[in-house]
């Protein structure tokens, strides 16, 4: 706009000189003067107005012009999106590989006790799972660097070139060491897939269109959360514990296929282009990941072998706990020194929307992984159902997750606000787990199934915002970076109240027990497990130790519906924005999705 302003001036200016140069009657003059009028209005149209041989882009430039009014910005960067088919394939390949990390999660718990039976190492059950998640969340803020200065198809498939060796690794392992050696690599190769899934969904479609995207690929991703044991149980029972992790490996591939068979939209750091691969390396921030990683990962030892393999008052935990403490400032000190070059720039981590997405999503996830975990523990400890049939008995919240989802992408893209959806799947969800925290063991069908489709409504109406409002109130590379801080706490938030959770459990049942059935060893039904401790208790006590069960699981789904809850606190912070994209023109940023940083 101030250059068509500066056009005018030009024009008033010739004006004027073209009425001294009439008074003057100067022929030739008035000729040049006349001329100069001509080629100025022509200077004025094509401003107005692009050539026709840039007709085809004339609508991108437009947005992004407004794009630079809206952030004061002056960066006119472009950005492509693709269309057709090639949706089709970014869908597929994305939702496939977050439905992969999500069942790579869950699938290995029913095969566990095949697994401690053939390598003879029940102590080293705890490690199957802890060595997944503490590489993982070690990684995950590296992840976003590295999207931030590389090319996003070649990250993405050298992450999952990581998840698929250490799938292959557990698959093949000959020890008990093998496979946890195997599972940590596996959890190296998923720290940067979820983050690289949304990352090429955003750089592939327009914003407006993203929450029915996203919508359907986190929905149909958390479905491994319920089908996770399922699948794990039948591979183990009808074919070997292997293929819990064998099954990685031709879905990978697949993946790959459909990945290296299209070209992935880029929008990399404006400087990136221009820089050796070792400069790249350099803008890393490796310095600030080697004082992260040791943090996190004593930070979760602590809580993986805390109340377990040491008790909480010893000198191993607590000294895990002070060395992360003091690990985590070191980290604090580095990233304030290093500005906005840091691994998470604090700059960023001040802006309201980014801190609060990130602790709406910490206590959001926490609370869906609190439930999805106890959830079969009640159909199996108090109901007396199998495995196999606990994981059907959740579908009624993951189905109605799904769908409502999906619904509200659609919704989301039709008015162009994402918050009534958070604040409204918010109060579902708390009022859903708040209704499954009174389950007893006759609680009818139609109650347990209501519930949980209530709850189910709630999470599918908000799960996705948090990305949607990191992305429409961020732009370029910081989209990257925040997206990685809102998943690194999604695992975080399950690492830790999981671990409460557990603690709740046991201190509950064990209480429990010295009321409804103090003749029973509290530890005898706590190592034979929820489908087990019938076998090994007195048939007249059985009923008893059912109703301490079902307290304890009580408990802990208490836990969840207060997370749920305080969702609420912050789920404001991510402000009443309009998603800019839109295509009814107005608010527009389509076109150039990240040309231009806040």
């Amino acid at each position: 706009m101030s250059q068509v302003q500066v056009s005018e001036k030009d024009v008033q200016e010739i004006s004027n000189s073209h009425s001294n140069l009439a008074s003057s009657s100067d022929d030739i003059g008035i000729s040049k003067s006349a001329h100069t009028i001509s080629s100025k209005k022509e200077e004025i149209a094509s401003l107005e107005s692009p050539p026709k041989s840039e007709e085809v882009s004339s609508r991108k430039l437009d947005k992004v012009e407004k794009v630079t009014e809206v952030n004061g910005e002056d960066e006119e960067e472009t950005h492509e999106y693709i269309s057709g088919y090639k949706i089709l394939v970014v869908m597929t390949a994305t939702t496939l590989t977050t439905f992969l990390v999500l069942l790579d999660t869950t699938i290995v718990a029913t095969a566990i006790p095949r697994i401690t039976s053939h390598f003879h190492s029940l102590p080293d059950v705890g490690w199957y799972g802890s060595a997944y998640l503490i590489t993982n969340c070690s990684l995950q803020p590296l992840s976003g660097k590295l999207y931030t200065y590389f090319r996003t198809k070649t990250v993405f498939l050298s992450f999952f070139f990581l998840f698929e060796f250490g799938s292959l690794l557990c698959g093949t392992a000959v020890s008990s060491d093998m496979l946890i050696v195997g599972r940590a690599v596996a959890g190296m190769g998923s720290a940067g897939l979820m983050n690289g899934a949304i990352t090429i969904l955003t750089h592939s479609v327009l914003i407006e269109k993203r929450p029915v995207y996203l919508g359907f690929m986190i929905s149909t991703a958390q479905l491994a959360l319920a089908v996770g044991p399922l699948i794990g149980g039948t591979l183990t029972q009808y074919a070997s514990w292997r293929w819990c992790f064998y099954i990685n490996l031709p879905c990978g591939f697949f993946v790959s296929l459909l990945l290296l068979s299209i070209n992935i939209p880029e929008h990399l750091h404006p400087t990136a282009l221009t820089l050796t691969p070792l400069q790249r390396i350099q803008h890393l921030d490796l310095l600030g990941f080697f004082l992260f990683a040791p943090a996190a990962i004593q930070f979760l030892l602590a809580l993986e072998l805390g109340g377990t393999t040491h008790p909480w008052s010893s000198s191993h935990i607590i000294g895990l706990f002070v060395g992360s403490f003091f690990n985590f400032l070191l980290f604090l000190y580095r990233e304030y020194r290093a500005g906005d070059e840091a691994m998470i720039p604090l700059s960023l981590v001040r802006n309201t929307v980014v801190w609060t997405c990130c602790c709406t999503n910490f206590l959001f996830m926490a609370g869906m992984l609190t439930l999805s975990y106890y959830l079969p523990i009640y159909f199996q400890g108090v109901r007396g159902v199998q495995p196999t049939m606990s994981g059907v008995y959740t579908l009624p919240g993951i189905l109605s997750q799904m769908l409502f989802a999906i619904v509200s992408g659609f919704a989301v893209q039709k008015i162009g606000y994402y918050l009534p959806f958070s604040i409204v799947g918010g109060c579902f969800t708390a009022i859903g787990y708040g209704l499954i925290s009174i389950y007893t063991p006759s609680t009818p069908a139609s109650k347990w199934i209501g519930y949980q489709i209530l709850g189910g409504i709630g999470r599918g109406l908000s799960m996705q915002m948090v990305i949607i409002a990191i992305q429409n109130n961020l732009t370029g590379t910081k989209i990257v970076i925040a997206q990685t801080l809102v998943i690194f706490f999604q695992y975080l938030g399950g690492a830790l109240c999981l671990t409460f959770a557990s603690i709740i459990f046991a201190v509950k049942l064990k209480s429990g027990l010295r009321v409804y059935a103090p003749t029973v060893d509290p530890q005898l039904v706590i190592e034979a497990g929820a489908t087990a401790y019938r076998n090994v208790i007195p048939k007249d006590q059985v009923m008893n130790v059912v109703t301490a069960y079902n307290l304890a699981i009580n408990h802990c789904f208490y836990l969840a519906a207060g997370l749920a809850a305080g969702v609420m606190l912050f789920v404001w912070g991510m402000g009443w924005k309009k998603i800019e994209g839109r295509s009814d023109g107005k608010n527009v940023k389509a076109g150039q999705e990240g040309g231009a940083e806040v």
